[in-house]
């Protein structure tokens, strides 16, 4: 029986997908699907609204109308599904890569709540945390934030029509001209083939190669066998979204070296 409550309301007009307020949710009352946050269901919301003070574009308030009942128990187990979901995603991930044929699994999106998720869009090489147009000492030519595959949301503004890089992680530190010979004039996307969820990768990817109008890839890995999978994940996603999109792989070595670039095989 529905019953007059305070419950939230999203706006998904505002929303940026940046994903604070399902982290900020103990609920798990809210999750991101095609890059929006969105009340997963009314009875899982206590109305207490944890993430509205975490949402940086205003899209969550508070208002009072008809709905179900906050039901703790279902919530409860509601999360116990949710933890065992993702422990199953983690045992299979290694094997999708082997296994084409089943296609991507598009990920729930589950994006750390922390405000390093917030995203932002700058100038290379410039302090605007402070006001200034002065250039860094390190000259960065990063130009938004986060850059982690798993927080940028598919919505970003600063994908569309971009030239990507999608680097392991290893590479920038490896190689001494990353931002020069490699990020420079790219959006990048960075993460670790080895540790992450493959499956939540290629979902990430195809939703972005299918809605962002990416003009070129490239692809930086290192040299060693666990970054072999960056590559395939990639080409799968744009199988997955029907786009075919010039892509090269630059591979480097352990000591920093450019090792070999080609064009990935379609």
């Amino acid at each position: 029986m529905k019953m007059k409550r305070n419950i939230i309301q999203i706006d998904e007009e505002r929303c940026n997908g940046c994903g604070q307020c399902v982290g900020a949710c103990a609920e798990g009352a809210i999750e991101l699907h095609n890059g929006k946050a969105r009340l997963v269901a009314e009875k899982y919301c206590d109305g207490l609204a944890a993430c509205l003070g975490k949402c940086p574009v205003d899209a969550i308030k508070i208002i009072e109308r008809e709905s179900d009942p906050f039901d703790p128990e279902a919530v409860e187990r509601y999360l116990a599904i949710k933890k065992g979901k993702g422990r199953k995603t983690a045992e299979n991930s290694a094997r999708h890569i082997t296994s084409p044929s089943s296609g991507p699994a598009v990920p729930s999106e589950l994006p750390c709540g922390c405000p390093s998720a917030q995203v932002r869009v700058f100038s290379p090489a410039c302090d605007h945390e402070h006001g200034s147009t002065e250039k860094t000492s390190r000259g960065s030519l990063l130009t938004h934030w986060p850059v982690q595959i798993r927080l940028v949301p598919p919505t970003a503004p600063f994908l569309k029509g971009a030239d990507l890089l999608v680097a392991s992680d290893c590479t920038a530190v490896a190689c001494p001209g990353f931002h020069e010979e490699l990020l420079k004039g790219k959006v990048v996307m960075m993460g670790c083939p080895k540790f992450d969820d493959t499956e939540e990768y290629i979902g990430r990817f195809t939703q972005i190669f299918a809605s962002a109008g990416i003009r070129s890839i490239t692809v930086a890995v290192m040299e060693v066998p666990c970054c072999s999978k960056m590559p395939l994940i990639v080409k799968e996603a744009m199988k997955a979204a029907g786009k075919t999109i010039p892509t090269r792989v630059v591979v480097i070595g352990t000591k920093g070296n450019i090792v070999s670039e080609n064009a990935l095989a379609a």
